[in-house]
């Protein structure tokens, strides 16, 4: 009898080894295997289209500045975002030819009007505002050449286009108002400012362009840089700017994009969902909710892997069918979030 139980014992764990044995190797082959982020779309994506507004700028120093920032906002989001260049609109203080029009309320107007032909309901359109703002205590209004348009208009501009998927960023001094006026549902709007009395000039808008730009900003590693991370990234630089030159930080950025018109300079009350799941590159909506579930599995397989090591580091002070117990689950839930990783086809 007892020969028969050490017989069944000895045959539980030759079982139980060869089972994390095979558990182990599968995991270990899974997860040395390189997950590769889908690669942007290299050829021109037809279904973006972006609106970049320079504005007056008041003195030659921030006019200089504007114009750079509009010169590297649209490089960036031709050469590293397949916008397609012709569907890039620029209005700027001081065209540098005939064919580019310039920020008055005008063209404003005119643009909008031309969007509403060219726009189908499946594209996207991004605003983008790089200069100075303006707030009475009654309406917000970004400073054009000539008359401003409040920022009802603009909101009223952007209702009549045929696309909800609409990105609004304001970059500009008192721009925190925008956030009332234009909050809808569906549309993403950020803004350098928390409200109408942050008038000083913005440095945003640098580190915007930053953040398009910065490998570090894709903190998910999904191998795209969502709105939320660039936001993120943004008010992250902002914030060390004023900390590093011992100034009194003048601006803070919102974001806003579930509809109630409350920005947030955090991810909190319900902000961010949209945002997360809204790229400046190739990704439609459906593409980059898989991009997020990717990126999740992959956050729990280093999850898992941390505790396995752990598990093992505190085997001399667990009980040995505890041990096997525990380490016997982490593998089996490591197998199967390996599964559903090469099943997703990264």
């Amino acid at each position: 009898m007892v020969f028969k139980e050490a017989g069944r014992a000895g045959v539980r764990l030759r079982f139980t080894t060869t089972l994390f044995a095979v558990l182990f190797i599968t995991s270990f082959v899974c997860a040395q295997t390189t997950v590769t982020p889908k690669a942007r779309l290299a050829e021109i994506d037809p279904n973006k289209f972006a609106v970049i507004i320079n504005g007056a700028s008041g003195e030659d120093e921030y006019g200089k500045q504007f114009e750079q920032w509009t010169n590297d906002l649209q490089k960036t989001l031709t050469n590293r975002y397949g916008f397609d260049s012709t569907k890039i609109k620029i209005l700027t203080e001081k065209p540098a030819d005939n064919a580019t029009p310039r920020s008055t309320a005008e063209e404003v107007r005119r643009t909008f009007t031309s969007l509403r032909s060219d726009l189908r309901a499946d594209n996207a359109l991004f605003i983008f505002f790089i200069g100075h703002g303006s707030f009475d205590g009654k309406e917000s209004k970004f400073n054009l050449i000539g008359p401003d348009l409040p920022s009802s208009e603009y909101n009223t501009l952007i209702a009549a286009l045929p696309t909800h998927r609409v990105i609004v960023i304001n970059m500009s001094s008192a721009s925190g108002e925008f956030t009332k006026s234009l909050s809808a549902k569906g549309r993403v709007v950020i803004t350098a400012t928390r409200n109408g009395q942050e008038t000083n000039a913005t440095h945003f808008p640098g580190f915007f362009i930053d953040a398009l730009n910065a490998t570090d900003a894709d903190t998910d590693q999904d191998g795209h840089i969502s709105i939320l991370e660039a936001f993120v990234y943004t008010n992250r630089l902002t914030a060390e700017f004023y900390t590093r030159s011992g100034r009194l930080a003048t601006e803070h950025a919102l974001l806003e994009d579930n509809g109630d018109g409350v920005g947030h300079e955090r991810v909190e009350a319900g902000e961010g969902l949209l945002a997360r799941a809204t790229y400046l590159d190739s990704l439609s909506l459906a593409q980059a909710a898989e991009n997020i579930a990717i990126a999740k599995l992959l956050r729990e397989r280093t999850r898992l892997e941390g505790e396995i090591e752990q598990l093992i580091a505190r085997k001399s002070s667990l009980q040995e069918a505890e041990y096997e117990a525990s380490l016997e689950r982490l593998f089996i839930e490591l197998a199967k979030v390996n599964r559903s990783i090469k099943q997703s086809g990264t």
